[in-house]
């Protein structure tokens, strides 16, 4: 890797990078648990209305109204929000990554992510997310989702990137070998030790 391009800016994931994932499986899992909902029937419908959610085409409170509020609940929506929201927790090592690399490195860091609005700004305040990220290319907020190429070409547009000068992090390798296809180099995100070596490789030491 000693002959690649230098790495000016990196685009990072969200959920399963630099905090835990917003909505997951195991969230609506354990949120059907906690209030003792139909999982199967929950699930279902999460599926028929998630993308339009994230793409910023529909609120929270509509989210709700369709998944779970469809019929009359013992418990609140504030309630389930704030189960929803409570759910998020930092990665505190990687968090504390990403700050070191982009202070030594000069780096400019852009969040590309598939999330609701909603969930997205509570994530940003909650975390201190924009003391790190430089742009939230959020899907909720640019109608865009991964693995869409559109998001990607959007963020290095925002960034005023070059393909080659970028490195993209997420635990997602699909969405990874879409980011390559543009000429967007990769770290598949596995676990903090892994991300750190394949860092280093590229010259972006924490230290």
């Amino acid at each position: 890797m000693s002959e690649a391009p230098s790495i000016t800016t990196l685009f990072l994931d969200i959920g399963g990078v630099l905090l835990t994932n917003g909505w997951d499986r195991r969230a609506r899992q354990r949120a059907a648990d906690t209030f003792h909902l139909d999982f199967a029937d929950m699930d279902e419908r999460h599926h028929l209305t998630f993308d339009i959610y994230e793409e910023g085409k529909l609120g929270l409170d509509e989210y709700l109204d369709r998944v779970i509020f469809h019929k009359e609940r013992p418990f609140s929506k504030e309630e389930f929000r704030t189960f929803m929201f409570n759910w998020s927790k930092p990665y505190n090592e990687m968090l504390d990554l990403v700050h070191l690399i982009k202070a030594r490195h000069h780096l400019r860091i852009v969040a590309v992510s598939n999330e609701g609005r909603e969930l997205t700004r509570y994530r940003i305040q909650q975390f201190d997310l924009s003391e790190i990220i430089d742009a939230f290319i959020a899907s909720s907020f640019v109608h865009l989702r991964k693995p869409d190429l559109d998001i990607f070409r959007l963020a290095l547009d925002i960034s005023q990137s070059s393909p080659e000068h970028v490195l993209y992090i997420d635990d997602r390798l699909m969405f990874i070998q879409v980011a390559e296809t543009l000429g967007i180099q990769g770290i598949h995100h596995t676990s903090y030790q892994e991300t750190h070596k394949q860092l280093n490789e590229w010259g972006l030491a924490a230290s």
